[in-house]
């Protein structure tokens, strides 16, 4: 539960994410688990050269049955990816249907892979009792062979090309496809789908809206028996039936829908059925097992095919086809309707009356929720920025699917893979064996898991579902994940690739922010994951620090890009690549140890000996990155520049540090924590080594650590891999707005580089960095990322999260330019907030109107029907803050939600007053004395028009469906609410928790004004003794 000023209240919601928990009810086994691209994937690749992309393409997907997972628009599965629903249309210009998204291959695409479709992910709860997706379908030709051309034309030097960029949506001529989904309160096993098609154009216009529903293909694999083979089949007009042996008994229910056409005669679905089977005569000119194959519906949609369906109406793969073409088609401004349900029970019918009631029912307890998880004041646009975040992130939990033993030598009912496959990739892998829900990257460019992504997308998951996010967290140190020799698999097209160690990081987080949040301490969890931490940082020491010198290697550490060199490979000049952010993660990894070691000796007092360990480990770490003695090579500080570089090391003292000021030089901030007096003094062991070693290793101590005798704040103590001069000086750098500071954030690249490139001549080729603000110039890594110059919103997190743990010790004393050469002078934790700004920045509208990422888009920024939607891109323009790269990159670009949540508050912004109770006033009139006075009042239900079942026709639907918040009592009508279909009870709670909450803001507010504001995260950052624990404690 979301704990208010010590006040506990469960939202509807969360009711039942503890009922999931506590497995009375399973209310995620259905979900948004289906991909939005399963082709192109390591895991369907079974080529001998290891070449995915062009072994399975966009074009073959209709055809070929998968064998690993599935895809679809708006796709819901359950957990295991076995029976799937998703949704496809056609506007009778397309040569076959809209079945799934369209992107460009990694080859095609002038700047790698990239989806060319324009969806949103609109609304999500953790339970998935509600969800909302909006797909905008063209009404012209979908421009398909146009986008791969004209990318195939386009260099590097210039963006991408993308569907907004074609024409097809001039004059409005398109869709808009809102799809909801929603579960009963009392029943997780059933869903119910609602469709709502609005044509947006001058004309009418035909759409066919084609839900499907199907089996993932497990039959052809010869690892079942046949009588296991799942069906669904026709058991009356706008009913049928499915079977299977694991999931048992399931009804597609559709109802009618409202005319659209002159006659005004409801529009029947006709069901039709076909197997899940690859048609090899259709890709290959081989022999079909049955006559009806995969790509059965749009060969009689499309082609008129009558034959290429089953006649005796039963396969594997269902479809419901709605043909909203009478006359002309729907009218311009009317919408098209479609509700169907998936329910283990028959009804025989839909109710329409109840179904909507139960969406809109599911629809308002998800702004209650949402609403209880933020409840500070803050701006509408903000706060739609950060629902949209969440559910982004809640819509890229996907089901990811492989067990190598099977990838790598095929299965009996199919030709064996090429021999050579076996040693293309993963082959070090064979313990691999993976059936999860997994929290993905993008739910398109990135459908499969990346170890460090999933720990920045922990921050935000945590916010609204622990669970969930407790659980990715386990997963990747489990047995069947992690290597046997302790390393975390990196993601499919590499599993032995190296990603910076944040896991233990991660998972402090999320157990700090679970305690903070919701009152819950899982001890289990962290213990189980820390003992599993212990045997990765031994890799890490063992295999990245192979001489022991404290010094360590890595790779790219998921910086693609931002070295000189490629720093996976050899390097070209000979020697070993030095990596001072491979050392800086080192050292933040030993204190994120460090801190969970103190917070389970507050349990077990054997953790205190850990503990020592990690604090001697982090201080022999220190002392190699800043100092070298007799015939050792240099430093990776540079005390003439002030900031930390790469250096290749040839032995002994040859080395060469290489001055690049890149993030490279920023990562040794994170390596830093405070220690609380009260801590230090509960643990007698603990305290006990630490002081020994503080006296009898003095020149290690005050050579590196000066802040181990100096007491801060709150007479705490700074374990940090920087002094206060080097912190000065690399701070100098970083807030300067010609070097790294950014009007949106903190840049991957100093912009010093863009005059002043660094270059390296090695056997008469020229290695080079420059500052490219935007897109990569280069190949490297894909060229679909670039870390030279963009912002980066995980690594924006990571430096905030160290300014915040120096103001912790440094306190309002400590303060330094910013913006450097402003006369601008702030304390840390005001510094660290104003990059969270500044990265918001991105997002909001600004005083023209217009949002950054949007790159001056007319109609993204100012057209009623887009403005209010948001696209998470992969990372931003370090001039513009346009959107780049991935563009559902809500997996760390989801932090957006945290930061939102800590500081939403007080960001400046066009709309929102700055000063906190002129915010406190303006912002409690609209959310909660208008809340009260609904409470006060008697039941509310939602009007609907008695004389037609056409939704768009409902003068309540525009709000719910399109996004409208504009207050309705300016309509003459009571204004929506959350307390539609509570009882008097429930509003009496309800009003209640209102005055709780009203206080509880009303305290926050009045401490932001106080100069010690930002120390509200230290039971976030930090380890301490909780006010049980001090009490009752031995």
């Amino acid at each position: 539960m979301v704990i208010i000023d010590n006040y506990e209240y469960l939202t509807e919601e969360e009711k039942r994410l503890k009922e999931d928990r506590e497995k009375t009810k399973y209310w995620k086994k259905w979900g948004p688990y289906v991909a939005e691209r399963q082709w192109a994937t390591v895991r369907e690749d079974y080529s001998a050269d290891g070449d995915a992309w062009s072994h399975f393409t966009h074009d073959m997907a209709r055809k070929r049955a998968y064998r690993w997972g599935e895809d679809g628009i708006a796709g819901v599965s359950d957990t295991h990816g076995l029976q799937n629903i998703a949704f496809s249309f056609w506007n009778e210009k397309d040569d076959f249907l809209k079945e799934r998204l369209f992107g460009l291959s990694n080859p095609q695409g002038n700047h790698g892979e990239s989806i060319k479709e324009c969806h949103f992910h609109l609304d999500n709860t953790p339970s998935h009792s509600y969800m909302k997706y909006l797909y905008k379908y063209p009404q012209r030709r979908f421009p398909y062979q146009d986008m791969v051309k004209e990318n195939a034309r386009r260099s590097r030097d210039v963006p991408e090309y993308n569907l907004l960029d074609t024409g097809v949506f001039d004059d409005e001529r398109y869709w808009d496809i809102f799809i909801e989904t929603a579960k009963p309160n009392d029943d997780h096993e059933t869903l119910l789908f609602r469709v709502t098609a609005y044509n947006r154009g001058p004309d009418p216009a035909p759409l066919h809206i084609i839900p499907q529903m199907w089996f993932r293909n497990t039959w052809s694999w010869g690892r079942e028996p046949p009588e296991k083979k799942p069906s669904v089949r026709k058991i009356g007009e706008t009913t049928a039936y499915s079977k299977h042996w694991k999931l048992g008994d399931r009804y597609l229910q559709c109802s009618p829908s409202p005319g659209v056409g002159p006659s005004g005669q409801d529009v029947m679905p006709q069901l039709v059925f076909t197997e899940n089977d690859t048609n090899f005569q259709g890709l290959y000119g081989g022999t079909n097992k049955s006559p009806y194959v995969k790509d059965g519906f749009h060969r009689l949609i499309v082609n008129d095919e009558i034959k290429a369906v089953n006649p005796q109406n039963t396969g594997t793969k269902s479809a419901a086809w709605f043909a909203f073409d009478e006359g002309d088609g729907v009218a311009p401004g009317e919408c098209a309707v479609v509700r169907f349900t998936v329910s283990p029970r028959y009804e025989g019918y839909v109710d329409e009356e109840l179904f909507d009631d139960i969406i809109e029912q599911r629809r308002a307890e998800a702004d209650e929720f949402y609403h209880r998880m933020t409840p500070m004041p803050m701006s509408d646009d903000l706060r739609n920025i950060q629902r949209q975040a969440l559910s982004g992130m809640l819509w890229c939990k996907q089901f990811y699917h492989f067990i190598w033993d099977e990838w790598a030598n095929g299965d009996p009912g199919n030709p064996p893979p090429p021999p050579s496959r076996k040693g293309v990739r993963n082959q070090q892998w064979k313990h691999m064996y993976l059936d999860d829900i997994l929290s993905m990257p993008d739910s398109w460019e990135y459908p499969f898991f990346a170890a460090w992504d999933t720990a920045f997308h922990c921050l935000p998951l945590t916010m609204v579902d622990p669970d969930f996010a407790k659980k990715q967290l386990d997963l990747f140190t489990r047995e069947w994940y992690m290597h046997p020799n302790g390393q975390l698999s990196a993601y499919e097209w590499n599993f032995g690739d190296v990603n910076p160690p944040v896991h233990a990081w991660a998972t402090f987080r999320t157990f700090k922010m679970e305690r903070k949040m919701y009152g819950r301490e899982d001890i289990d969890f962290l213990e189980r994951v820390f003992q599993k931490l212990l045997l990765n940082f031994t890799w890490w020491v063992n295999r990245k620090d192979s001489e022991g010198k404290n010094i360590f290697e890595g790779g790219f550490l998921g910086m693609d890009n931002v070295g000189c060199f490629n720093r996976s490979d050899p390097l070209p000049t000979g020697g070993v690549l030095e990596q001072a952010d491979s050392t800086g993660w080192m050292a933040f990894y030993c204190l994120s140890m460090l801190n969970i070691a103190l917070e389970m000796a507050k349990h077990r007092r054997t953790y205190e000996d850990i503990a020592s360990k990690f604090f001697e480990h982090f201080l022999m770490i220190s002392d190699a990155m800043q100092f070298r003695a007799g015939s050792e090579s240099k430093p990776l500080w540079n005390d003439q520049d002030g900031f930390y570089y790469d250096a290749i090391s040839w032995g002994g003292p040859w080395s060469r540090q290489m001055p690049v000021r890149s993030l490279v030089g920023l990562v040794p901030l994170f390596a830093t924590a405070t220690l609380e007096p009260v801590v230090i003094n509960k643990f007698p062991a603990f305290r006990k080594r630490m002081m020994w070693f503080i006296e009898n290793r003095k020149d290690l101590v005050q050579r590196n650590v000066a802040s181990m005798h100096r007491r801060g704040k709150d007479d705490r103590l700074l374990l940090s891999l920087v002094n206060e001069d080097r912190l000065r000086r690399i701070l100098k750098y970083m807030l300067d707005e010609d070097e790294f500071l950014a009007d949106h954030g903190i840049r991957s690249l100093s912009k010093y580089h863009k005059d002043h490139p660094y270059s390296w001549d090695v056997n008469g080729q020229r290695f080079q960095v420059s500052y490219i603000p935007g897109d990569s110039d280069s190949g490297l890594f894909g060229g679909n990322s670039n870390w030279r110059g963009p912002i980066w919103m995980a690594m924006n997190q990571m430096l905030i999260e160290a300014l915040l743990r120096f103001y912790m010790f440094y306190g309002n004393s400590f303060k330094v330019e910013c913006p450097t050469g402003s006369g601008n002078y702030m304390h840390l934790g005001h510094v660290a907030e104003e990059i969270q700004h500044r990265l918001q920045h991105l997002f909001t509208r600004g005083d023209d109107g217009k949002r950054a990422i949007n790159a001056g888009n007319e109609m993204l920024d100012f057209d009623p029907n887009w403005k209010d939607y948001v696209w998470f891109y992969e990372f931003f323009h370090g001039d513009s803050g346009r959107g780049l790269g991935a563009s559902h990159q809500t997996g760390w670009t989801g932090l957006i939600a945290k930061m939102i949540h800590d500081t939403g508050s007080n960001c400046r912004l066009p709309q929102t007053p700055r000063n906190p109770s002129t915010a406190a006033a303006h912002y409690f009139d609209d959310i909660f004395t208008r809340q009260r006075q609904i409470g006060q009042g008697k039941r509310n239900h939602l009007r609907r028009s008695s004389t037609s079942r056409s939704i768009g026709s409902r003068s309540d639907w525009a709000e719910s469906t399109e996004g409208d918040e504009d207050d309705d009592s300016a309509f003459g009508k009571p204004a929506r609410n959350n307390s539609i279909f509570f009882d008097e009870a429930t509003l009496k709670e309800k009003a209640e928790l209102d005055e709780q909450v009203a206080s509880y803001v009303q305290d926050q507010l009045e401490r932001m004004k106080s100069p010690d504001a930002t120390d509200r995260y230290r039971d976030e950052l930090e380890a301490q003794l909780d006010e049980k624990w001090q009490v009752n404690g031995h």
